[in-house]
């Protein structure tokens, strides 16, 4: 529900909005009587219906009347992949009011259910729509246990052949085992885990003891008990158990244990000191930014191979997918920068969703956009580290964290949150950072990069209007006040409004419970007597009369060559500043903090590399991006040879990486293919000969990559095969095993021929068992015959085929790849009708990833046609994936329009 703050003021508005919440999620009960008498006191109310999924409704029932909920369980996992996993389960609860039967959240076949006593008392098994039913009669106010004995669901357990682990964000824990699923009713897990003898284990809470047992069911096997859990949501609840290995180390004296299946001695050389130092450092960052230790028991982490996030932040033992973490001595320097602003994001996590918890789903941004604003501030410097002696091994980069310049950083934010923020929010299906959530079974299509990237904008202006002291100071007592237990985004708002003049309501209407962006332009006025005036007026894009408030920079500069840099305080619709001369070039959001489509002026294109400031380039670079999608300022041809012009000119490499980044999303999806062929050997020429005269190794790097991207030519592809076949790179570029491997299916997509098929030699020369697995599932969608690649996709349309998600949305990005797009576009629409099932099925991100690898690279009118056809079919498709796919389709739309 939408409230108007401005009507009844900063203080009523709160008001009301506290009063539609209380109202919203609290029913009225009557406990004043004794349970026995207040069936025949009180009034028949309308229960819970026994629905799929998770409802609102459901959850502001049972927190009512549910509390101290414990979870006992004990599983005994099998060595082979297809036996079933036997489990007993016990859960205990208190009820206020034991009149009405209880749900508890299982969503697998009600054939995994065996046995059910409640109380003591055996109960016949009520299970239906994903809810298994504990009638009234066997219940009593106070303390209750259920006792179940039955095979646990599979569906979030991600089994491997040696090992697996749970992953059961949003609502995943009801696919394994019976629970209150929902993050307001947080519990203790006291787990039992028996495993294959030569298997590890990892949870959320100690190993309390470990014992070689005689399990029938389990030869050879061994048995982790762990000590009870920390109070946590079901959703972060965690186990890992396979053949790992295992390596534990104590800085700044906290104690950690890392669980891992890397075998390259490369890399466990250069990373193994970093992942150690990196969670160290962030830990002691965040307790003195929060003013509280470390809250839980204590704190592992796991690297998985093939992982389906970059991390998942489970209360004591974070899991990674392992690339992130691992890496060689090709690493470029986003790559170190986006393992410590992932460890610190999950690290940050510990605090900001686990300690304090979201109520509702619908808030799940509150804890990513404080996880991802606290890992900007913690970005690390790289400093040399000595040998250790007592390993005797190279520990390779230490990444502490004392600040990089703020320059660093500021430019750092830029490139990882704008481009991806406006990526959805220039869409038809764009959403704003707070969304409504009626079932849980939806919540995963809450996230996305709205949540990711607008939110730390965001937050990063809330700061600015506030101040960091007072915001800071609004923070901690939040975490303090509401530590343990959860809380929603009003009650955040209430803290920090306490502490700033400024209207947080007004401004929280517009940033945070609403889509889109602001456009902006200017005029100058005045000069009769040497004094002028800027004037900024700012529209919304989907023209509604949305304003927002926020604050940036402009830098302008006089004919002579004066430059000053002024600040714009937009509260209005125009805002008005004083400058001091009539300027000759007017840069807009110059510091990187503004929010919104900036005018851009056409003589910038061809000097924005003589702009000193890096952050001012990267902003500018993201800008003329947005403009260009927009049919303004520059048409795709032009701004590709501008960017063309500065591949030599632009020293910072993450300003390359943003610069050839966009200049390969404009050759293969803007550009006619008539214009690609046009253009192709010469940005090949240009990409090459910036290679070359690069010095920094890992900017040349990028330049290679970005060539290998865009190799059309017979001679490009050819001294690419010619480097992959000897495994020698061109002189300053480091290439490694994962970037050998990626070359040959470059390669392989192109259908270049030689003497030896490309990928099954790529294949050979991969020692790594589960590197060689992700190898052997791409290479049927990379086959050169059409029949092959037919094969492979008609497997994806089996759950089982979409099991290893990173894996399928890979093998989608190289079937549909613009060369392949000829023999792949009739996909399109067995796709899209995939697209329920798999947001039942996947996990949280594979929606949207399934899309964009789908849709991505599509440029034809008949593609669009295609996704337009599917939603005219589909009127009552739900709006959540219906906003997805406009967002993974607006690029197509814009190609579409933008060759005309």
């Amino acid at each position: 529900m939408n409230f108007s703050f401005r009507k009844y003021g900063r203080a009523g508005g709160f008001l009301l909005a506290m009063l539609a919440v209380a109202c919203q999620r609290t029913p009225i009960v009557q406990t004043g009587l004794p349970a026995a008498d207040t069936a025949s006191a009180v009034p028949p109310r309308p229960l819970p219906p026994v629905e799929k999924g998770v409802s609102e409704t459901l959850a502001v029932a049972r927190k009512q009347n549910i509390s101290g909920v414990a979870y006992q369980l004990s599983l005994h996992i099998p060595d082979k992949k297809a036996d079933p996993i036997a489990a007993e389960e016990t859960v205990s609860f208190t009820l206020r009011d034991s009149r009405d039967p209880v749900q508890l959240d299982f969503k697998a076949p009600t054939a995994n259910l065996h046995g059910l006593k409640v109380n003591g008392q055996i109960v016949a098994i009520d299970h239906r729509n994903e809810h298994l039913v504990l009638p009234a009669a066997t219940l009593k106010a106070g303390r209750n246990v259920v006792e179940i004995s039955l095979a646990a669901g599979e569906q979030s357990l991600n089994r491997n052949a040696d090992y697996l682990y749970t992953l059961l964000v949003p609502d995943r824990a009801r696919t394994v085992v019976p629970v209150f699923d929902q993050p307001d009713l947080k519990a203790t897990f006291k787990l039992s885990l028996t495993v294959p003898l030569a298997w590890q284990a990892v949870a959320n809470a100690p190993v309390r003891d470990s014992a070689t047992t005689l399990d029938g069911r389990i030869p050879g096997s061994k048995t982790y008990r762990f000590a009870t859990s920390d109070s946590i949501s079901t959703y972060l609840f965690s186990f890992t158990a396979g053949k790992f290995t295992r390596l534990s180390r104590t800085l700044n004296g906290r104690p950690m244990t890392l669980l891992h299946r890397e075998t390259d001695p490369a890399k466990l050389r250069l990373s193994l000191g970093p992942i150690f130092q990196l969670h160290a450092d962030a830990l002691q960052f965040m307790e003195q930014y929060t003013g509280i230790p470390y809250p839980f028991q204590k704190f592992d982490f796991t690297a998985i191979p093939d992982f389906q996030y970059g991390g998942m932040e489970h209360v004591g033992a974070i899991d990674y997918k392992a690339s992130t973490l691992f890496l060689d001595e090709g690493a470029t320097q986003d790559q170190v920068l986006a393992r410590s602003n992932l460890v610190s994001h999950e690290t940050a996590h510990m605090w900001f969703g686990d300690l304090v918890t979201m109520r509702w789903f619908n808030d799940v941004w509150m804890k990513e956009v404080f996880a991802n604003f606290m890992a900007d501030k913690m970005v690390p410097e790289e400093k040399q580290r000595r040998i250790d002696p007592e390993e005797n091994y190279w520990l390779g980069r230490e990444l502490s964290y004392r600040p990089l310049p703020r320059q660093l950083q500021d430019l750092k934010f830029v490139v990882d949150h704008y481009p991806a923020a406006y990526g959805i929010d220039r869409t038809a299906g764009a959403n704003p950072i707070r969304q409504p959530l009626a079932n849980l079974q939806d919540a995963g299509s809450l996230y996305g990069n709205i949540i990711y990237h607008k939110a730390p904008i965001m937050m990063r202006q809330l700061e600015r209007l506030m101040g960091p002291a007072a915001f800071q100071a609004g923070l901690q007592e939040y975490l303090r006040k509401y530590a343990h237990g959860n809380a929603t985004w009003p009650d955040l708002i209430e803290i920090l409004d306490a502490r700033t003049p400024a209207d947080l309501q007004a401004w929280n209407q517009v940033w945070v419970n609403q889509p889109g962006r602001p456009l902006f332009s200017y005029r100058i006025s005045g000069g009769h007597d040497q004094r002028y005036g800027l004037y900024v007026t700012q529209t919304a894009e989907d023209g509604s009369d949305r304003l927002w408030p926020q604050e940036f920079e402009v830098l302008i500069e006089s004919a002579s060559g004066e430059q000053q840099q002024l600040s714009v305080k937009m509260e209005g619709k125009e805002k008005g500043i004083r400058i001091p001369f009539l300027p000759k070039r007017i840069v807009f959001n110059s510091t990187g903090v503004g929010y919104g489509v900036f005018p851009v002026a056409p003589e910038l294109l061809s000097t924005v590399t003589q702009l000193k400031n890096p952050v001012t380039r990267a902003a500018t670079y993201v800008n003329v991006y947005e403009n260009m999608l927009r049919g303004e300022t520059v048409k795709p041809l032009e701004l590709l040879t501008r960017y063309r012009q500065a591949l030599t000119r632009e020293p910072e490499e993450l300003n390359l990486k943003l610069l050839t980044g966009q200049a390969s999303a404009i050759f293969w999806q803007f550009l006619t293919p008539a214009q690609r062929q046009a253009v192709g050997p010469g940005l090949e020429a240009d990409l090459w000969a910036a290679l070359l005269k690069n010095p920094a190794a890992n900017s040349k790097k990028q330049l290679f990559k970005t060539y290998q991207s865009i190799a059309l030519t017979k001679p490009a592809q050819t001294r690419l095969y010619q480097i992959w076949q000897s495994q020698q790179a061109t002189a300053g570029v480091k290439l490694t095993e994962d970037d050998y491997t990626a070359l040959a299916l470059a390669l392989a997509v192109r259908d270049y021929s030689a003497t030896t098929p490309i990928l099954p030699q790529q294949l050979a020369r991969i020692k790594n068992v589960d590197r060689r697995q992700r190898l052997e599932f791409l290479m049927p969608a990379l086959a050169s015959d059409v029949a092959t690649r037919d094969a492979f996709f008609a497997t994806l349309k089996d759950e089982k085929g979409r099991e290893k998600e990173a894996w399928v949305t890979a093998a989608l990005g190289y079937l549909h790849h613009p060369l392949r797009q000829a023999t792949s576009e009739k996909y399109l629409l067995a796709s899209l009708d995939l697209l329920e099932e798999i947001q039942l099925t996947g996990d949280i991100f594979f929606p949207y990833s399934w899309l964009q690898a789908t849709l991505g690279s599509y440029q034809s009118a008949t593609a669009a046609a295609t996704v337009r056809a599917f939603l005219a079919a589909h009127p009552s498709y739900n709006p959540q994936l219906r906003a997805k796919l406009l967002q993974a389709a607006d690029d197509l739309f814009r190609a579409e329009k933008l060759a005309r």
